[in-house]
């Protein structure tokens, strides 16, 4: 697998007269070599020729993690006193390289590495490779679709665990906590994002804060939360009621339910991706809680978090079999409250299916 999506950046770079692709992207990273690392500011990167073998550079103390991950081509390694580029000027020296062209993710390239890669191709021009490489992740095979299956699951676990930690004299901290604990416990060292447990007021903030607030009777809380397993992540919303709520809090819960369950009858391949903000914002916007509801009601899943496509109102793609994405309408009243309902969603021969399947039935903890 990884050997034809090296092979298709590699006929990319022959169409657009590139002499390399240069990808340092995390995501990008691990699609293309399977090595999955947190740089910080060590170079970390992957050069694609249209001919020649690629290579990977990396810290000395990494190299044996690159082979584990399966990379079976030449790796340029340094250790912290020498100067990587270098090292890769002498390598780019010995190859035949043709095209013009370097190839650059353009959101992810710094300034710093930028000159550094116009010092090795003083003549080149940089294109943009980003475009190209999130089209090839929109379509997931059997083996991505069933690590995302899985991973979704470990996410529904998250909150089944922090729903029976829900305790008055606890924080949201203190339920953040034994979400990300039992998740350790099941072998999981990396989470898609930053945990939120959000509570009350604090549920009606989309990304708001966790903090060491305590829980009270009355209160939405809010859980959103996703696990990173073999490089895919998950990434599930649930609101709960601690306690009894008001008839104003079900009728915000049971219209953001509303939307998402409509909204998830029109997933199908075929479907304007924009058709599906529409008719979570319509309904939303019927209620009376329209201005409520800021943000689009999805995106792509799959080595990020966030990656296309981008389910905005004004994206006019359409959906495509074993493409995998969020649907997660929600509505933020402050002073009341905050409702988000988020499921992660493939697209099948016969539709759709949901990945994380915990209730979304209004749950009342007492």
């Amino acid at each position: 697998m990884l050997e034809e999506r090296l092979q298709t950046i590699q006929t990319w770079l022959k169409n657009e007269n590139g002499a390399y692709a240069f990808i340092q992207g995390k995501a990008n990273l691990f699609y293309l070599t399977g090595f999955r690392c947190e740089p910080h500011e060590r170079l970390v990167s992957l050069f694609v020729f249209q001919k020649e073998e690629p290579i990977l550079v990396c810290p000395n103390m990494e190299k044996d993690l690159v082979r584990q991950a399966g990379w079976k081509y030449h790796i340029i390694g340094y250790s912290d006193h020498e100067n990587p580029w270098d090292l890769i000027s002498k390598y780019v020296a010995t190859l035949n390289i043709n095209g013009h062209n370097i190839a650059i993710e353009k959101s992810l390239l710094s300034v710093a590495r930028a000159e550094q890669l116009k010092e090795l191709s003083p003549e080149a021009d940089f294109i943009c490779c980003e475009t190209r490489l999130m089209n090839l992740r929109l379509i997931k095979s059997d083996e991505e679709i069933a690590i995302l299956r899985e991973a979704a699951k470990l996410a529904d676990y998250g909150v089944e665990v922090g729903v029976h930690a829900l305790s008055t004299g606890r924080t949201e901290m203190d339920v953040l906590a034994m979400i990300e604990y039992e998740l350790k416990r099941k072998g999981i060292a990396e989470m898609s994002f930053g945990t939120l447990v959000l509570s009350g007021e604090q549920s009606a903030n989309p990304h708001g804060k966790p903090s060491m607030k305590h829980l009270q009777k009355g209160e939405f809380v809010l859980f959103d939360l996703g696990v990173v397993l073999d490089g895919y992540c998950s990434d599930i919303t649930r609101t709960i009621a601690f306690g009894q709520i008001t008839e104003e809090q079900q009728h915000i819960y049971n219209t953001v339910l509303q939307a998402q369950m409509e909204t998830l009858k029109l997933c199908q391949a075929g479907t304007v991706l924009g058709d599906l903000d529409r008719k979570a914002r319509s309904i939303i916007t019927d209620a009376g809680y329209g201005s409520y509801f800021p943000h689009r009601i999805g995106h792509g899943l799959g080595t990020e978090v966030h990656e296309l496509p981008s389910l905005n109102e004004t994206n006019k793609d359409q959906l495509q079999i074993g493409m995998t994405f969020t649907i997660e309408p929600g509505i933020y009243v402050p002073t009341t409250g905050g409702v988000r309902i988020e499921d992660d969603v493939l697209i099948t021969t016969d539709g759709y299916e949901c990945l994380t399947q915990f209730s979304k039935e209004l749950q009342i903890i007492k």
